[in-house]
């Protein structure tokens, strides 16, 4: 029951992608759905959906090996949506990735989170990706030692004008 309530209702993006190498960007994206028995057509529109929401669309038919790291971290984040979740769980998503790319990750998930509405719980070591966010909890050793709420503006540098 808990393994098809979180196949269900929440997604999962990782430090190191947990792509499949020898399936599409799309592939990679479907194979949430098809294992909820999603059947094939409606499963690859809405991964396609899912790309597109990343930017990626045009990507689909790409094998990750013919990825950057940032688009490989993205078609991560389309998986992760593809069953719209109640919650995203991110383990460091920008631990694997250049300055560049990390921001325009974290970028991605602040978008989606104000846009859509998508919650998004990120666990990093980067101050500066928490710095983004509107909640940080600190923890040591297990135990919550400070939480602190934050003023982030609700406008995008991408999005300024």
């Amino acid at each position: 029951e808990r393994t098809d309530y979180r196949a269900r209702r929440m997604g999962f993006v990782f430090q190191f992608y947990n792509l499949i190498p020898v399936l599409t960007a799309a592939e990679n994206v479907e194979l949430p759905l098809l294992l909820a028995r999603v059947s094939a057509g409606k499963a690859r529109e809405r991964a396609i959906e899912a790309l597109g929401l990343v930017g990626l669309a045009e990507r689909a038919g790409h094998v990750p090996d013919a990825l950057s790291g940032g688009e490989r971290q993205r078609v991560t984040i389309a998986r992760s949506l593809v069953n719209d979740p109640a919650i995203v769980w991110a383990d460091e998503p920008t631990g694997d990735l250049d300055s560049e790319n990390a921001e325009e990750i974290v970028q991605l998930m602040r978008r989606l989170n104000l846009e859509r509405g998508l919650t998004f719980l990120i666990v990093t070591h980067d101050i500066s990706v928490g710095r983004k966010t509107d909640r940080i909890i600190r923890m040591l050793d297990g135990e919550v030692v400070e939480e602190q709420r934050l003023e982030v503006p609700h406008v995008l540098a991408s999005h300024a004008a």
